[in-house]
């Protein structure tokens, strides 16, 4: 059974960095992709970068230039970098993995105030 940990969430100041960390375990298949959503209270989920096995990566427009997706296939981890975080980056981060089936994490909670 896949099983998908994040880690890396907290609070922090405007303008300040975070690194959140998906592992993903029980992996059987290839992994096709890989990404980051988040969702805000009242809002819908949304599609924050994700990466492809081919190497493509894609941003949403509100946070190119400040978050970097990466990933480390030898341990199944997807990354994202967040820097120049604002009040309305605030969110539920969440991960999933796309192996044959799209698996979800549970989310970490990012809220960016002063």
């Amino acid at each position: 059974q896949v099983q998908l940990v994040e880690s890396g969430g907290g609070l922090v100041q405007p303008g300040g960095s975070l690194r959140l960390s998906c592992a993903a375990s029980g992996v059987r298949f290839r992994i096709e992709r890989m990404a980051w959503y988040r969702q805000a209270p009242g809002k819908q989920r949304e599609l924050v970068a994700d990466i492809v096995s081919g190497g493509s990566l894609n941003y949403a427009d509100s946070v190119k230039g400040r978050f970097t997706i990466s990933t480390d296939n030898a341990k199944n981890t997807v990354y994202l970098q967040m820097s120049s975080l604002k009040p309305e980056d605030t969110a539920v981060y969440i991960c999933s993995v796309d192996s044959r089936f799209r698996y979800w994490g549970q989310g970490t909670q990012v809220t960016v105030s002063s």
